[in-house]
Parts: structure tokens; sequence; C-alpha cells
């Protein structure tokens, strides 16, 4: 027996400045603000598919990876990312889109220094 589940329901993460990280995600993914949470200098945002529960910390310096890689989503629209990407004045990290064995994926930064993977099929397309 085991436990059953339908996918991550969030990620937690610790940001340098609240707005200018909910600003990124809206622009990205077009992440909308779910729940405040004023008392913790915190929010929710999200969609139905994909939750972030994020939380400022001023002082916080950017992440570097340790044990922790990267998120990774997958998107719908994946043939967009380059014009979305320039749009936003954001750069791909490594200069390319992998090219996996079922799947593509393109790898940037948000602004407290997180990977992101963006995906094209769900689970590299393995599942």
């Amino acid at each position: 027996m085991y436990l059953k589940t339908d996918g991550i329901d969030h990620i937690n993460l610790m940001v340098i400045d609240l707005e200018e990280t909910t600003l990124f995600w809206n622009k990205l993914l077009g992440f909308k603000i779910l729940e405040e949470m004023p008392y913790e200098k915190g929010r929710i945002i999200g969609n139905k598919s994909a939750m972030l529960a994020i939380y400022e910390i001023p002082k916080m310096e950017k992440v570097q990876k340790s044990g922790f890689a990267h998120i990774s989503f997958h998107i719908n629209n994946f043939n967009d990312i380059e014009r979305i990407l320039e749009k936003m004045d954001l750069k791909m990290k490594y200069n390319k889109v992998f090219n996996w064995k079922k799947s593509r994926s393109v790898y940037i930064e948000d602004p407290n220094g997180y990977e992101i993977e963006l995906a094209e099929k769900w689970g590299g397309g393995l599942v």
C-alpha cells in the first residue's frame, strides 16, 4: 500500500523581494495572487495546476545551488517560450534548448537565483 498523489501541491520558497518575485511569475506563467499572508510577509501565487508559497526574507542572498537543483513546469505553449522570454528580457541559461529523448526543455533563473525548467512534455514524456 502507498499514498496516492495527483502531483505536487505547492513549493515553498524564500524570496528576496515579494513584489518583484510575484511580478516575475505573473509575467512568466500568468500566476495570480491566491492568498495574502501579510503577518508572514508572504503570499500564495499560482493557478489550478501549480502553486508557490513565497515568503520575503529581504537580507537573503541569491540562491546558490547546493542540494536543490531546479523547479520544473510543463509548458503547453512551448513553442512560444523564446518570444516570451525575449519580451521579459530573460536569457536562457546554458544558451540553448535541451533536446531530451522525448521532450525539450529551456532553463531560466528567477530574480532570487532559483533555476526553473520549462518543459515541453509532462514528466519529460516518460509517463
